[in-house]
């Protein structure tokens, strides 16, 4: 485990916390095995072309690019998903959202389903394995993310009732309904750019980041635009930041129609989900 070693120090000097589990990961990766594997094969000597691949992973993980970038995938609930820097790196928030929209669902049938930005399909392949949708549309303004989401279709979820448009928030769906409209919308403001993480700032995608000055532009559009795409009864889900609950809640009073909404915390404790009904009042 030199190698280990080794790395393990190079990414202390740069500055990586955890950087014993950053070399294993790497590791593990070039060698296609589990990290935990690595400790059966101790004296393992590394083969001259996996000793060039493990290099080149080294170096752009020093540079900061995610993990999941360089390995080219990502674990989402039980889906692996394809990953580049086209779309978001999905994360366990997102899965907690998934799980508002499941249980809402529950003991329901034939659903339609609407997921709004969707990036990697992450959010849509999940309902539409996991769920009793009928068919889920998701939508993403980025041409490059649909392309990685109808990969993540095929690979990861083949026969999925999943169909994929391109186009901002609702244009891809004018004149018809749904039942449920999710989102992970961007929700970063612009003041806080220079407060996050390089792996998050540097790599991944600005338009999946940044919505405006206060991170709410795509919120305000979802929000006021949903009582024309949901059925009475019908579900508004969206990730929102940690600070923006009661500016988000305020919108879907003021937008009308909808239920008190309902705002749930994530693992950290944290803000992080805001829900309500159309069509129902409490």
């Amino acid at each position: 485990m030199e190698m280990v070693r080794w790395t393990e120090g190079y990414l202390k000097e740069k500055g990586f916390e955890g950087a014993r589990l950053e070399a294993e990961r790497l590791l593990a990766g070039t060698l296609g095995l589990k990290r935990l594997d690595l400790y059966l094969q101790f004296d393992r000597p590394l083969a001259s072309a996996e000793l060039a691949e493990f290099k080149a992973r080294l170096m752009r993980r020093a540079k900061r690019e995610p993990l999941q970038y360089i390995e080219g995938e990502a674990a989402f609930r039980d889906l692996l998903l394809r990953v580049d820097r086209r779309v978001l790196i999905p994360r366990p928030e997102t899965e907690l959202l998934v799980d508002e929209v499941l249980a809402w669902a529950r003991g329901r049938e034939g659903l339609r389903a609407l997921d709004v930005g969707t990036g990697s399909g992450a959010i849509a392949l999940s309902l539409a394995t996991e769920g009793p949708f009928a068919q889920v549309v998701a939508t993403d303004v980025s041409a490059g993310a649909l392309e990685v989401a109808r990969s993540n279709q095929v690979a990861a979820a083949p026969g999925a009732a999943v169909e994929f448009r391109e186009g901002s928030v609702y244009e891809p769906v004018r004149g018809e309904r749904f039942d449920v409209v999710v989102s992970n919308p961007p929700y970063i403001g612009e003041v806080e750019r220079d407060t996050l993480d390089a792996g998050v700032r540097d790599w991944e995608p600005a338009g999946a980041l940044f919505s405006g000055e206060a991170g709410l532009d795509v919120i305000r559009e979802l929000v006021g635009g949903a009582a024309e795409v949901l059925r009475p009864g019908g579900l508004l889900a969206l990730e929102i930041g940690w600070k923006q609950a009661d500016a988000v809640a305020s919108l879907v009073r003021a937008a009308g129609g909808f239920s008190e909404p309902v705002v749930r915390r994530d693992l950290a404790g944290r803000d992080r989900i805001v829900t309500a009904e159309f069509g129902t009042r409490g």
